[in-house]
């Protein structure tokens, strides 16, 4: 079962240039990424009045240093060589083309060699750009990275968490507060200028892998320089300049490169800083830095899981069990298909579940029958806990199949997949296996749109591209990383999934990974690739109800998180727009979601499974 790495740095492009010595910028990119997403480019800088014919054996030695690299490090050999008497402008161009997340190139010998000089580099990079200087070890027992919230703040700090996730070392974010020397105008006791800090601070305490300090001073460059003899490695962002500056190093970046004997990382990101807004945009992205690592630890595929015999020895060894709730509503087409799939291959075959249930919102066709047929325990959630009531929605579905199946681990998946595969299943339950910490696992894939016989690839997941993840992103950006937040194959732990109140329409999964991510932040959600998915398609108008519901149920989120009730009853109604032949009118639809509460709140619940704990405030059934 090899883990699939989701890299900090998708491509980093490494120039192998003539008479240079490679070793620096090969390390670092050993260091900040897997081998199989550097990129290796031959570079011959050629004197303006030679012919470029002259080239030819130079290249010949590029190449073959960039097979022994290649061979060495098991980096991806390319052979791509570029002679030239304008190497900068030729190397700028593939940097263009191949649009790589980093380029590396070594501070002194490599800049003299393309004949340019650092602010030229950095002034209107093509990519994010490191500039370094050696010794860069291979595995850097301490990091050091100074940081004041400038705008390439960001990318040091995701350098850092590249390295710690590779060579394991020690981290310090060394956060420097400006102070004004005592007697001074202007002189005071609490730190100057520090507001570009803000949105770094928000994220640094949630990084496990760096130590965060705070230190005064008067003097930074001095106190970076003390400070980092005592590092292997000092990671910096180059000075915040205007875009029409050519001073791009800045002068703690140019001593530190100058003076420091050990490793020295500069880097800049290849947005520009306008003129005049340097404070305001300072710290902005940061929250990004959450969700690349997030996203770079807990997102996997679910060829990871395919080895289904592991899987059940694992799962015996966890002492686990795993249920599948299968929610249905007139699925008679595909609801048998669905069922033997996945019961003929992770039950009858390999041991994965524990129980297959389907709960069923009344069907009119023969999905229950079908069912039946088959095995499987078929529950009509309308007369489940009936002195609760029946509402309408896949969200009544879902919360009570709490009470229907009895696993450690429950597992959700769409009834109407046209292209069923026991991925969908194992896909999920390997997550929850192989990370114990993990909570709650959201599924996601390509989802190609059906119209008619016909397949549009990527043109699904239209409400979650136009209404779920902006409002995500608005509200709750540590979830701007969840690929699919609405899919419908999901699970979570039972010990969380009970504690949790669930809307009963379509708000049901935005609502839950919300609630999760409040509880448990975000290292308890993980997600994985679960390839291609078709289904039934709806129409527009029920895409706007969906989005409808959605945009309600976030609303209640940040009523319960701020304290404040925004929505009236009136705000339940949505004005759908008719057609007759000459005239348009509207039609009013209540579409309101009312949430459930936390399932061990429910007496019969706590009866069923045996539950002694005491709950602290017992929801009147009034308000359930």
């Amino acid at each position: 079962m090899k883990p699939i790495k989701y890299p900090f740095f998708r491509k980093i492009l490494v120039p192998i240039i003539h008479n240079c010595t490679p070793d620096d910028v090969i390390t670092a990119a050993g260091i900040l990424s897997n081998p199989d997403r550097i990129i290796l480019v031959g570079v011959i800088p050629i004197p303006k009045d030679v012919s470029l014919s002259e080239g030819a054996i130079p290249a010949r030695q590029v190449r073959e240093k960039m097979r022994e690299i290649a061979s060495l490090r098991q980096f991806p050999s390319h052979e791509k060589v570029l002679v030239s008497h304008k190497p900068w402008s030729e190397l700028y161009s593939l940097m263009q083309k191949e649009k790589p997340d980093l380029l590396l190139l070594n501070w002194a010998d490599a800049l003299q060699a393309l004949g340019v000089t650092a602010e030229e580099v950095l002034s209107r990079p093509a990519c994010d750009i490191v500039l370094l200087r050696g010794p860069i070890p291979e595995t850097p027992g301490s990091v050091l990275v100074p940081v004041r919230g400038g705008p390439y703040a960001e990318l040091a700090v995701r350098l850092t968490l590249a390295i710690t996730h590779t060579s394991h070392c020690h981290a310090t974010a060394l956060h420097l507060q400006l102070r004004m020397p005592a007697g001074q105008p202007g002189a005071k006791s609490a730190d100057v200028g520090d507001a570009p800090f803000r949105g770094l601070a928000r994220i640094l305490d949630k990084l496990p892998e760096i130590d965060y300090q705070r230190v005064a001073t008067d003097q930074p460059g001095q106190m970076i320089l003390d400070k980092a003899m005592d590092s292997d490695l000092v990671i910096l962002g180059a000075t915040a300049q205007k875009i029409t500056s050519n001073m791009a190093l800045g002068p703690i970046a140019d001593r530190l490169l100058r003076e420091h004997p050990r490793g020295v990382m500069v880097v800049k990101t290849r947005q520009p800083m306008p003129v005049g807004i340097q404070d305001e945009m300072a710290g902005q992205r940061a929250i990004s830095i959450l969700v690349d690592k997030w996203f770079a630890e807990n997102s996997f595929h679910a060829d990871e899981f395919a080895d289904l015999k592991r899987l059940v020895e694992i799962k015996s060894r966890q002492g686990v069990t795993i249920s599948l709730a299968l929610p249905a509503l007139n699925e008679e087409e595909t609801i048998g298909t669905v069922i033997k799939t996945v019961k003929t291959e992770l039950m009858d075959k390999f041991p994965l579940l524990d129980e297959i249930v389907l709960i069923d919102s009344d069907s009119s066709d023969a999905t229950r029958q079908i069912a039946e047929s088959m095995g499987i325990p078929v529950f009509i959630h309308q007369q489940m806990l009936t002195r609760y009531g029946a509402r309408r929605g896949k969200g009544e579905a879902l919360w009570k199949s709490l009470y229907a199946t009895r696993g450690d681990i429950i597992l959700w998946i769409d009834t109407d997949i046209v292209n069923i595969h026991p991925r969908f299943v194992y896909g999920l339950a390997g997550t929850f296996l192989m990370k114990p910490a993990v909570q709650f696992v959201k599924g996601y894939y390509r989802r190609p749109l059906k119209v008619g016989e016909k397949l549009q690839a990527g043109a699904g997941g239209r409400v979650t591209e136009l209404t779920a993840r902006p409002l995500l992103n608005l509200f709750y950006p540590e979830l701007s990383g969840v690929v699919q937040p609405l899919s419908g194959e999901y699970g979570g732990r039972r010990k969380m999934l009970e504690r949790l109140p669930f809307s009963s329409g379509y708000g049901v999964e935005i609502g839950l990974l919300i609630d999760v991510f409040e509880k448990g932040g975000l290292p308890a959600l993980a997600q994985v690739d679960l390839q291609e998915r078709i289904h039934h398609n709806q129409e527009l108008e029920s895409l706007s109800k969906m989005s409808f519901a959605i945009i309600q149920t976030v609303i209640h989120k940040l009523e319960r998180r701020y304290g404040q009730s925004f929505l009236e009853d009136v705000n339940k109604t949505m004005k759908l727009i008719r057609q007759d032949v000459d005239r348009f009118y509207l039609e009013v639809q209540e579409i309101a979601e009312y949430e459930r509460p936390p399932m061990i709140e429910i007496p019969e619940y706590r009866e069923a499974l045996q539950i002694k704990e005491i709950i602290p405030q017992q929801l009147p059934l009034s308000i359930i």
